[in-house]
């Protein structure tokens, strides 16, 4: 066994019990990937990462992200958090943005007023939903069909796929059957009204079947994914904030904000608990 830097970080939320939490294990290189894996089902948090030292000399480190059923290319809230907890134990990154390596790649993560933003990925599948595939999905939500206004893949590492509702009363209102969603990740959202009294112009939910936490908090690449869909539409603002995690208690807010070329999705980190781990 061996023992390791350990955060338990809050993201998309400055308030430490109203974000969505990751567990974060620093300098894990000599862990293997049935550990991490074993130690991810363990804390039963919807993702755990270990950060190690890059295998590319551009990037500050290297992270794995895992869930309680599987690993993941890239994730967003367990980016920024383990951006937060790799400075927080001394990280010092080459230049004024921080470079993470992941399995899509390299992303950029910088500094804000709020806690951190990141770059998102480009899209590695987008679209409209296959007609059977978005008729299951409809039914497994319990939502009335005429409740939906649009279903696209939203792909950029995990595989989102986002159905828009007309109203974010809608969203809050959904039911899912996960038996009857079995291998799917998929994001609900909608527009608020002027009468739905939140900071927000965005109502998301998020639903993962199988997984421990089949409804995550606060998501940060389905979130992204979504972005990248409405502003290229005109369907948003180039800056604008999302709710998510209201159904479970949670206050989190994903700040988006398009900037040129590049896409930016932030939120606050804060540390919750820090001490050492023996895996």
């Amino acid at each position: 066994m061996s023992t390791h830097p350990f955060l338990q970080v809050n993201v998309f939320s400055s308030d430490p019990l109203l974000g969505n939490p990751l567990a974060v294990v620093l300098e894990a290189e000599p862990l293997s990937d049935a550990r991490m894996a074993a130690f991810a089902r363990w804390t039963n948090l919807s993702e755990t990462t270990f950060v190690s030292a890059p295998t590319d000399p551009r990037a500050d480190y290297r992270v794995r992200i895992f869930t309680t059923v599987g690993e993941l290319p890239f994730a967003g809230h367990p980016t920024l958090g383990s951006c937060h907890a790799w400075l927080a134990n001394g990280g010092v990154p080459q230049g004024t943005e921080i470079v993470q390596e992941c399995g899509i790649g390299l992303v950029r993560i910088r500094r804000t007023g709020a806690g951190f933003a990141f770059k998102a990925p480009p899209l590695r599948r987008e679209g409209p939903l296959q007609p059977a595939l978005r008729e299951r999905v409809v039914a497994g939500l319990g939502v009335a069909p005429g409740e939906v206004l649009d279903a696209q893949w939203v792909d950029n590492g995990p595989p989102w796929l986002a159905v828009r509702l007309r109203s974010r009363a809608a969203v809050l209102a959904v039911r899912p059957d996960y038996a009857a969603l079995e291998g799917l990740m998929i994001g609900v959202f909608a527009a608020c009204g002027e009468g739905d009294a939140v900071d927000a112009q965005f109502e998301t939910r998020v639903f993962i079947a199988g997984d421990a936490a089949p409804e995550d908090p606060v998501t940060g690449s389905l979130n992204a994914g979504i972005a990248q869909w409405l502003i290229r539409e005109g369907g948003a603002p180039a800056r604008y904030v999302i709710s998510q995690g209201t159904v479970l208690g949670r206050a989190g807010r994903v700040l988006v904000e398009q900037n040129g070329d590049a896409l930016w999705i932030g939120g606050a980190c804060v540390t919750c608990i820090e001490g050492s781990v023996t895996l």
